[in-house]
């Protein structure tokens, strides 16, 4: 993923306006990897945080004051949309039952 700074990968699909991150990531090498097997474990998610602190690290210096903010803004949006998503996605696996007691 990592191209020529002349080019940008596209951060939206130009027909639909879709984010096209998650299509990304699901095609990392770091991504493929761990789910190979269809679980994650400790040591796997300890590695992917340190590839994003690292990026975050080389990627922060580089920010004016107002893209920091800007930039900042849109990881705890992208981290509460990954949590939202996964606790929507756990709610829609749990059995559809209601108690009679």
């Amino acid at each position: 993923m990592s191209k020529s700074s002349a080019a940008k990968t596209p951060w939206f699909d130009a027909a639909s306006d879709s984010p096209l991150l998650t299509e990304y990531a699901r095609k990392l090498d770091s991504f493929l990897d761990v789910v190979a097997d269809g679980k994650v474990d400790a040591k796997e998610l300890e590695a992917q945080e340190q590839r994003v602190v690292k990026l975050m690290k080389e990627v922060e210096p580089l920010l004016s004051p107002e893209a920091h903010e800007k930039v900042t803004q849109l990881l705890c949006e992208v981290t509460a949309y990954d949590l939202m998503n996964t606790f929507h996605m756990a709610g829609k696996s749990r059995p559809q039952t209601k108690f009679r007691g």
